[in-house]
């Protein structure tokens, strides 16, 4: 939710002034309007340092989310009515997700539909996540669509918590190399080479290759972090474009091991979203156009517009998927044939998920196996080079007298 400053005229005509919350501009005017009032203007509220460091901590998380939706299925399977369950969870609940309940809370009271109500935090609840909840309602299974998605938002969360938790150590290990190697080269090696140069002797060549980087460094780290800065400001504009975007998800699933494992975790959510979605009932080129919207990765969503396109004109879905070997393996295009020859879609696309997040796992393991003796066989080599560079003259001093 998004906080926007306001000037408007009451019935009297005064001007009355003042803050209110919502999720876009209009959102913000129509809930102005609601109190009587006039818009005359309406703004986005310029956030304070204070205040961003306040909404990073009051974010809601996927776990929030995952929270919810378990407690609010919980609460219709027992026959609960959604306001009074909403009620019950405005109440539970803390912080912005407390907010975002009341709001959810007084929408459906004033007669909107769930999910039209949810439609209005879009950075909350995803396009798979509404088009559930409306599925639900249509179909009258709101207990079950639920139910599912909770189970679902878990798995995903488990499965994510997995992959992050395996990727830290060496994360945490590089980003550590990084700066002390920074720290060194700037303020560290200066003050023990300036030693040698009162010898006036010749330096051995890891010592003036030490010794050639730390100037530099000292001289020029201003520059060198005004091209890092570009550097990253001209790739992030590369990669808005469509073209770099794809260039770049491209290149990341070549990257050895870890660009197939990037592949297998994107699978891993599609197959699930996929399922999640037919079980509750949402046709399936629906399914497909709105899962194609929220895949990170370009070259899975272009091909997933594609199979849409396709399926619509007739063609049988692992058809459709088979067309694009590059982003969907032979396997998943094989048992979403078994599936459509059966009629039972949604249970193949759990199973196949499933062999997808085993093997995410089997290489999360082997990534962070071949990482961490990389890691620590490049720290070691760092560690040398440095210890080389400086003991060495000093050694050849000594042995000189």
């Amino acid at each position: 939710m998004k906080r926007f400053n306001y000037k408007a005229k009451d019935k009297q005509g005064r001007l009355v002034a003042g803050e209110v919350e919502g999720a876009d501009m209009s959102h913000a005017a129509k809930l102005v309007r609601g109190k009587g009032l006039y818009v005359i203007s309406i703004s986005a509220k310029m956030d304070s340092p204070f205040s961003i460091i306040k909404r990073i901590k009051e974010r809601i998380t996927t776990g929030d989310v995952s929270t919810f939706t378990r407690q609010l299925s919980t609460m219709i399977s027992a026959g609960l009515p959604i306001t009074e369950a909403l009620l019950i969870l405005r109440s539970q609940s803390n912080g912005a997700m407390q907010k975002v309940v009341a709001q959810i809370l007084a929408d459906v009271e004033a007669g909107e539909s769930l999910s039209g109500a949810m439609n209005k935090h879009p950075k909350i609840f995803s396009r798979t996540y509404l088009a559930l909840v409306k599925s639900g309602e249509v179909g009258g299974v709101m207990d079950a669509v639920l139910l599912r998605l909770a189970d679902t938002l878990e798995k995903q969360q488990e499965f994510n918590g997995k992959v992050k938790g395996a990727l830290i150590y060496p994360a945490i290990i590089g980003t550590g190399m990084v700066i002390v190697a920074f720290i060194m080269m700037i303020f560290v090696i200066p003050r023990l080479t300036s030693l040698y140069s009162e010898f006036n002797a010749t330096l051995p060549l890891p010592t003036r290759i030490l010794i050639g980087i730390s100037n530099f460094f000292v001289s020029y780290w201003f520059i060198v972090l005004a091209i890092a800065g570009l550097g990253f400001y001209l790739f992030k504009l590369y990669k808005s474009t469509k073209t770099g975007k794809r260039k770049v998800d491209e290149l990341i699933f070549k990257i050895p091991v870890f660009g197939y494992l990037q592949k297998q975790i994107i699978l891993t959510e599609l197959t699930r979203t996929l399922s999640l979605m037919v079980g509750a009932g949402v046709p399936i080129l629906e399914a497909l156009n709105i899962t194609s919207e929220v895949v990170g990765n370009s070259v899975i969503s272009d091909a997933l517009k594609d199979a849409s396109r396709q399926v619509e004109k007739g063609f049988p879905i692992a058809f459709s998927f088979a067309r694009h070997p590059e982003a969907f393996p032979f396997l998943l295009s094989q048992m979403i044939a078994v599936g459509e020859e059966t009629g039972k879609m949604d249970e193949v696309l759990t199973k196949i998920s499933h062999i997808f997040e085993l093997e995410s796992d089997e290489k999360v393991k082997g990534l962070t196996a071949a990482i961490e003796p990389l890691v620590m066989v490049m720290l070691g080599l760092g560690v040398g080079f440095l210890v080389i560079a400086v003991i060495l003259p000093i050694y050849n001093l000594t042995s000189s007298f």
